[in-house]
């Protein structure tokens, strides 16, 4: 920051997270959060993607300023595909590729707001994966704090080396890790479109930042955080976990007008198992149906917000007549739902989750033991992570709707877990 900057003269920080809502989402908070100090805020994305942010709070409103910067298209993606959930997961790649195509739109609009006359940003915050922003801000002398969301990053802080943990997510996996994990690093090892592997996208843009910023807290990591004081020679700051603010859009449903809500409203007190297994990578058919089949042997009431496999027929997306079968205790819903709206709600008694680390954060937030299916990426970290918390159960893959019949009892049996302090998780 520049030294003629009072400490208490509003900043204008530059906030750019991933192409994904999981990081799309918490760094809107960050930025409502920021403005509502005082500061402003310029939030950078693709159109579409700024276009499906919820609105931000009107209070704020006038400090928060969305930069739109069109993605270039990349042959093989679908039209239109400008965040993950708009990509099946073995054209990541390709999307990181268009994602590099904003290098140049980026750097002109460091350059306008660098120019003279203009109000010169005091800070970037970027991604990991944001090597080439974190050099325009070298460029533009500009301060650069790298942003880490997931917890496999955090777990990678503790060992104190980022770019080794990265490559283990491409590299042979360790002994012990279950087999869906080695399957996926099986597959990203033979993805590399973009011409450069996760490990280097995040050890390059360690390298360029002047300080690493962690979504997480000493009260929620006691044992690691004083081992953090640097990273890779950066120093180490917590932002606390960033729960969603209860005043803000993020899925929030209002006066409670939304039929999930009031589908709930109808249901006895601590009865419904919430199931949300993310919008990032959906399930298989097959792995459908086998949830399917567990919650209605489990006999206990659930609401699944589903995401639908793409290119299967609306038909055969759940098993025949299933839910003519479970109508009256089940509702799957398969558009948006107000996920915070439902966690907070009093007929909710635990969340099956794909362990996300935003819906693992939401999901803590408001007391609910989780019952764990990872997918993908940070998830499967996080669900043990979780499990060694003893706020969740992970159900064994290869014992299946028996298994998840257990799980879902279980979880559903439990008293809810303490949920993280609004004052210590930021």
């Amino acid at each position: 920051m520049d030294n003629s900057s009072s400490s208490s003269s509003p900043l204008h920080v530059v906030i750019f997270p991933w192409l994904a809502f999981g990081h799309l989402l918490p760094c809107l908070d960050l930025a409502e959060r920021l403005a509502s100090r005082g500061h402003r805020v310029s939030f950078v994305s693709t159109p579409r993607n700024i276009a499906r942010l919820p609105p931000v709070r009107p209070a704020v409103a006038p400090l928060v300023d969305f930069v739109a910067l069109p993605l270039p298209h990349v042959e093989g993606l679908p039209e239109g595909a400008e965040s993950t959930n708009d990509v099946p997961y073995e054209k990541f790649e390709l999307h990181r590729k268009a994602f590099d195509g904003l290098a140049a739109p980026f750097s002109e609009f460091m350059d306008a707001a660098c120019a003279e006359g203009a109000k010169k940003p005091d800070w970037i915050i970027v991604d990991v994966f944001h090597h080439w922003a974190s050099a325009s801000a070298i460029e533009h002398k500009v301060p650069c704090a790298m942003l880490v969301l997931a917890a496999a990053t955090i777990t990678a802080i503790w060992s104190a080396n980022v770019a080794k943990q990265a490559a283990s997510w491409e590299g042979e996996p360790e002994a012990g890790t279950p087999k869906f994990e080695v399957e996926r690093r099986k597959l990203a090892r033979t993805l590399r479109e973009s011409g450069m592997s996760i490990a280097e996208r995040v050890s390059l843009t360690l390298q360029r930042c002047n300080l690493v910023v962690i979504r997480s807290c000493l009260e929620w990591e006691p044992e690691s955080f004083p081992q953090l004081a640097t990273l890779g020679g950066k120093p180490v700051v917590p932002l606390g976990l960033l729960p969603p603010s209860p005043e803000g859009g993020r899925g929030v449903s209002k006066d409670g007008e939304d039929a999930t809500v009031r589908w709930l409203d109808a249901q006895p007190a601590k009865s419904v198992v919430y199931v949300a297994l993310g919008s990032e990578v959906p399930l298989r058919t097959e792995h459908v149906h086998e949830l399917a089949l567990g919650l209605e042997l489990a006999g206990t009431r659930f609401l699944w917000a589903l995401r639908k496999p793409s290119g299967v027929p609306e038909a055969d997306v759940l098993p025949p007549e299933f839910e003519e079968r479970t109508r009256g205790c089940g509702l799957v819903v398969t558009g948006w739902v107000p996920q915070i709206s439902v966690l907070a709600h009093g007929a909710v008694v635990a969340f099956l989750t794909h362990c996300g680390w935003n819906s693992t954060i939401e999901g803590l937030l408001f007391g609910h033991p989780l019952i764990m299916l990872p997918i993908f990426g940070d998830q499967g970290p996080n669900a043990r992570l979780m499990e060694g918390r003893q706020v969740g159960v992970q159900p064994c893959r290869c014992g299946g709707t028996k298994t998840m019949v257990r799980s879902t009892e279980m979880a559903s049996r439990r008293q809810s877990v303490p949920s993280p302090s609004r004052k210590k998780a930021g």
